[in-house]
């Protein structure tokens, strides 16, 4: 028997790269999924969002390992919207066992100093990022605890979130992101429901593979900044990150919870 067998998860962000990754990954270990995507971009990312005829691939991929899926359009940051596909999910799957809150974008001001940033992509990183995996939380776990089976969160963090990083909404997010995980790992303890958080360095997506993220690396550099991983490897991809999830929400993992776990090629160690 796979170790998903007859195990439902809700994943934010599945359009493509990581979130595709995820329920692909889940899915090949005999998970079922709910999952969104908001299928739209955002003037204050500096790349393009995942797009309908995507999120359509990611259902074509979880359905060629033989699973069900749940897919639709919906933002974090509606919390109306996000109960009404969970709700949809469930009752279409009968549980809820996981939640991987990965969706997140970056702005183009990251790279900005602070007086330098505006309002917007201030308010769209924070939403998104910290918010929208409050709402994402907040959807799932009504479920959860009336199955009384307990189960996983786990919130797709950043090394971002493990250092000072460039300042701006996104470091400021996935830092509110750890304070969130360790609440509701104490909240959700006595339901035996555990919540971490991963933390990727760059990952092979656009959100770390694009002309402003370069042009950010690149000034770093000229300052003598170098960000750069310990272990010999650029970029990992989104499967290196599936794997810590998959383990995360697995009964191997059954007694981890309200940990940080860096995916980071050591990262955060060598400059942190």
């Amino acid at each position: 028997m796979s170790r998903f067998e007859g195990r439902v998860a809700f994943i934010t962000g599945i359009g493509r790269g990581q979130g595709r990754s995820h329920a692909v990954r889940l899915a090949s270990e005999g998970a079922d999924i709910i999952g969104v995507d908001i299928c739209r971009d955002f003037e204050s990312a500096a790349y393009p969002m995942a797009t309908e005829e995507d999120l359509a691939e990611t259902v074509r991929q979880v359905e060629a390992t033989g699973r069900r899926i749940v897919a639709r359009v919906a933002d974090v940051r509606d919390g109306a919207r996000l109960r009404q596909v969970v709700r949809e999910g469930v009752k279409q799957f009968g549980r809820l066992d996981f939640v991987v809150a990965n969706a997140g974008i970056s702005t183009a001001q990251f790279r900005m100093t602070t007086v330098e940033q505006d309002e917007q992509a201030w308010n769209d990183v924070i939403a998104v990022n910290l918010t929208g995996v409050w709402i994402t939380a907040q959807a799932a776990i009504p479920y959860m605890v009336a199955g009384g089976r307990g189960g996983s969160i786990v919130f797709i963090g950043s090394t971002a979130g493990l250092r000072g990083a460039a300042a701006g909404g996104y470091t400021a997010a996935k830092h509110g992101v750890v304070g969130l995980m360790r609440g509701l790992a104490n909240e959700l303890a006595e339901d035996n429901i555990r919540v971490n958080v991963v933390h990727p360095t760059a990952v092979n997506t656009l959100m770390a593979v694009n002309e402003g993220m370069q042009a950010y690396l690149d000034a770093q550099a000229e300052k003598g900044v170098h960000n750069q991983n310990a272990l010999p490897v650029e970029l990992l991809e989104p499967a290196d990150i599936s794997d810590a999830v998959a383990f995360l929400l697995s009964d191997e993992a059954r007694y981890i919870t309200g940990t940080n776990l860096p995916v980071d090629a050591g990262f955060v160690n060598r400059v942190g």
